[in-house]
């Protein structure tokens, strides 16, 4: 991975505290050794408090607010989990709509854990292929999508490309397909 996205813009969502930390470093430290632009979004300015699982982590400083960027300014999405993160994102009006726009403006999304809620609450799983942490398999079942267990699943069968893992041990795979796939997509 050396410039597979020179000069994509990526944004990163989360709420302000509950993401799952290595969801959100490794992930962009990928963006940034292909030599694209990560940019962390949240619902609130200041700071958001990443977790290792329960426990209080680093705090990562918020470059733009949901509900001032649009889907448009950005070439992709990568949504981190956590448990807190998305159940918080889930309930952010402009954060459902910014994921529901990057499918209607055919953009490639990349999803890990948790973070599938988002994409059921934005209505963009029907018909669609994913997986997810296995506690959200019903909620995407319940949404008309069809859960795998797998360590990754691109879903091409749509109007975006989505990319989607279980949890953090399966991160290598996930980046570098996310990577690819977004290089891909522009």
């Amino acid at each position: 991975m050396a410039n597979e996205l020179q000069g994509q813009r990526i944004a990163f969502l989360m709420a302000t505290e509950g993401v799952e930390q290595v969801e959100l470093t490794d992930p962009w430290a990928a963006v940034e050794k292909a030599g694209g632009k990560p940019t962390l979004v949240s619902t609130e300015t200041g700071q958001i408090q990443a977790f290792d699982h329960l426990d209080k982590a680093d705090t990562f400083p918020v470059d733009a607010v949901v509900a001032d960027v649009p889907a448009a300014d950005f070439d992709a999405l990568i949504l981190p989990g956590g448990v807190a993160n998305p159940d918080n994102l889930r309930t952010n009006e402009a954060a459902v709509k910014f994921i529901a726009d990057f499918f209607t403006e055919g953009k490639p999304v990349a999803a890990i854990c948790h973070a599938p809620w988002t994409l059921v609450e934005a209505g963009v799983v029907s018909g669609r292929t994913l997986t997810s942490f296995p506690s959200i398999k019903t909620d995407i079942t319940n949404a008309g999508g069809t859960w795998t267990d797998h360590e990754v699943v691109v879903c091409a069968g749509g109007p975006n490309t989505l990319i989607t893992s279980r949890n953090p041990g399966d991160l290598p795979a996930f980046c570098s397909t996310l990577v690819t796939q977004f290089a891909a997509a522009k």
